[in-house]
């Protein structure tokens, strides 16, 4: 492909996106370039602090357990708050309580502090999802949302290998730097971006709309309850992949090389890969991402090298390539615009409740059967949700595209001005 195509291919893949996206959207990245602490949190608690391994466990189950906790919560205040208020407790909070734990000793307050970071930092989450479901015309959001995922893996990317040197200087600073980063999100959120949650006519809808109208919506639950099956699966990448190939006999380098492979494609690939998936069937999608899921697990019962690993992390990365995107895109048509944000807090449930459960059942499994059962158990499950997509998503009705643009609300400096 010749660079005038290539430049071609980039400007139309992020032309026609409001302006406010874009300003969401570096909010994603400054929050991921800074999220050092998740990196070497196990690192600090066992080698700076001289904790035990299970502690250090214990305090990453804490900080999972606030992350479910703030899933419906954040969802409600998005709602009741707006996107915008809601975006700006929950960084300001993250930005604290981060900073917080870097100066905690006691373990009881180090656990309570990291389960107060679970809960302000995944409270946004909804508040994000439902503000750019509400800024970006419907036959645009499978690419916003690729582009926002693509954000966090190039952020993430980046934080991971600078967290490395930060600890090698002061675990301190990294959560200073972390906090300080958080903030600036806040601070762009303040000066940027103007409130989005549907107003005037939509305010009595609003009232009509609780947890238990998503919780009785069944095809909607059905959605989140596939979801959480193929978060099931993905969540293995990080918790029975190092597991199993210690147990074969490979080094921490050697998972690290080979799990490399999984943000290098997806800065590579999610951006074009999205261009050519953009306008196509999301039923199809879907069970074909789930399928690619499951079955990308299931080869790595017969990987012998980190090199067979690799490959084997190509197949499954190229699912989530693909499904990441599609699935929100799908959660967010499903989704009243007056109730967005409780939707997507329960839809965002489904991932945090996913990365509770999968290190429990990873090691229940490869301890009590081998690790071959649990990359088959992948395949089932990986299964189980194509299968799932494919008949839940039979009639599905189409999004109107004609539907028009909203009308934002402006900031309360414009509103000052």
């Amino acid at each position: 492909m010749s660079v005038a195509r290539l430049r071609r291919a980039a400007r139309e893949s992020v032309s026609g996106l409001p302006r406010e996206f874009w300003w969401l959207w570096t909010s994603t990245l400054v929050n991921r370039l800074g999220a050092f602490v998740a990196t070497f949190m196990a690192l600090y608690l066992t080698l700076d602090r001289g904790y035990s391994a299970s502690y250090a466990g214990l305090v990453a189950s804490l900080n999972g357990l606030g992350g479910v906790v703030s899933s419906l919560g954040g969802g409600v205040m998005a709602d009741r708050l707006g996107r915008r208020p809601t975006l700006l407790i929950a960084q300001t909070a993250t930005a604290g309580s981060v900073a917080l734990l870097g100066f905690m000793h006691d373990p009881v307050a180090i656990a309570t502090v990291a389960f107060l970071v679970g809960m302000a930092s995944n409270a946004s989450r909804p508040a994000v999802q439902a503000m750019m479901a509400d800024i970006v015309r419907p036959e645009d959001r499978v690419r916003a949302f690729s582009l926002n995922y693509w954000a966090i893996n190039l952020g993430f990317a980046v934080s991971s290998m600078a967290a490395g040197f930060i600890a090698e200087f002061s675990y301190l600073a990294g959560f200073l730097i972390e906090a300080g980063m958080t903030l600036a999100c806040a601070i762009v959120v303040f000066l940027k971006l103007p409130e989005s949650r549907p107003t005037a006519d939509a305010k009595q809808a609003e009232a009509d709309i609780s947890l238990g109208t998503v919780l009785r919506d069944g095809r909607y639950m059905a959605v989140v309850g596939l979801s959480f099956l193929v978060a099931l699966v993905f969540q293995q990448g990080s918790v029975g992949l190092p597991v199993a190939m210690g147990r074969a006999g490979f080094s921490p380098a050697d998972y690290g090389l080979a799990i490399a492979v999984n943000g290098i494609l997806i800065v590579a690939l999610q951006i074009p890969v999205t261009r050519f998936i953009e306008h196509r069937d999301p039923r199809t999608l879907l069970v074909a991402s789930s399928l690619l899921a499951g079955y990308g697990f299931a080869l790595t019962a017969v990987a012998g090298s980190v090199g067979v690993f690799a490959l084997t992390v190509c197949v499954w990365t190229l699912a989530e390539i693909v499904s990441a995107p599609t699935q929100t895109g799908l959660a967010v048509r499903l989704s009243p615009a007056h109730g967005r944000g409780r939707y997507q807090g329960v839809y965002t449930l489904s991932w945090s409740v996913a990365s509770l459960v999968a290190p429990l059942m990873s090691g229940a499994v490869i301890d009590r059967f081998g690790a071959e059962w649990l990359w088959g158990m992948c395949a089932v499950v990986g299964t189980a949700a194509g299968v799932g997509y494919g008949v839940l998503m039979r009639g599905l009705p189409k999004e109107d595209p004609s539907a028009p643009a909203p009308e934002l609300q402006p900031r309360a400096s414009e509103q000052a001005a």
